[in-house]
């Protein structure tokens, strides 16, 4: 089941999506006798590949997800913590993917989303100085080092000592890592850090789980307090990998929703 559900979701997302129906449509009409066909096919593929390529629609599509739940504020020394993010004695972390590069630092290998997620949970983790942290990941190879490892290496460098570090190495998505973590945290309260695009569905499954999660944010995407600008109605690469976010959290919340673990 879980192949099947990352096959299909790979094929649903935009840029598959899109050049799946310029390829069929071009095929369709240079070999073939239906060229209606073939040009409505390529022309949607077409469109859609602009849509989703455009800053304003992606920015669009993924501000709903990303103001589901408010960050964590800054906090100047002595400002008493929010009596929520008091109450956690964990930090857990959901892995975002790093690449493989012996010879560069941990941090220099990590996904935007999973540098930006371990930067929140230490920022936390200065709030907290008796919490622990927990990550998630596993690895793509016997010969490499886990995403968790990786992310304690992260957090090592910044300063969190490897004994506050837990590890779980083998969830493979996030309800299997909401089933890791109640097995170590279980009913307590903990401050839970993902991309805010990634959020909402996860408070879903960790809820459903039976646990107590503090939403704690990062990785923002679309910032509301941007002022608009004439470049916020061009195209770009950034901006169909943000729609790409949008559309497979939305996709993935209906799977669980169906489910029955929205």
């Amino acid at each position: 089941m879980f192949g099947v559900k990352k096959f299909l979701g790979f094929w649903m997302m935009p840029l598959p999506l899109s050049l799946t129906f310029l390829a069929v449509g071009l095929v369709l009409l240079l070999c073939t006798r239906r060229t209606r066909l073939g040009r409505g096919l390529a022309v949607t593929g077409a469109l859609l590949l602009a849509v989703f390529s455009n800053k304003f629609v992606s920015t669009a599509l993924v501000h709903p997800l990303e103001a589901t739940y408010p960050a964590v504020p800054e906090l100047p020394a002595g400002t008493p913590l929010p009596r929520e993010l008091a109450a956690c004695r964990f930090v857990v972390v959901l892995g975002g993917g790093n690449g493989n590069a012996p010879g560069l630092s941990a941090n220099n290998q990590m996904s935007v989303s999973a540098l930006s997620r371990i930067t929140e949970a230490v920022r936390l983790l200065r709030l907290r100085p008796d919490a622990r942290l927990i990550v998630s990941g596993p690895t793509d190879s016997p010969d490499r080092p886990s995403h968790a490892e990786m992310l304690v290496r992260v957090a090592v460098a910044l300063g969190v000592d490897r004994d506050r570090c837990l590890k779980i190495e083998d969830g493979r998505d996030t309800e299997d890592e909401s089933l890791a973590v109640k097995r170590i945290v279980g009913p307590e309260p903990f401050a839970l850090v993902t991309s805010a695009w990634h959020m909402p569905r996860s408070m879903a499954l960790f809820r459903h789980a039976g646990l107590s999660p503090l939403p704690c944010p990062a990785d923002y995407t679309a910032r509301g307090g941007d002022s608009m600008q004439w470049q916020d109605f061009l195209w770009d690469v950034s901006s169909l990998e943000r729609s790409t976010w949008a559309v497979r959290e939305r996709i993935g919340y209906l799977w669980i929703w169906l489910r029955g673990r929205g």
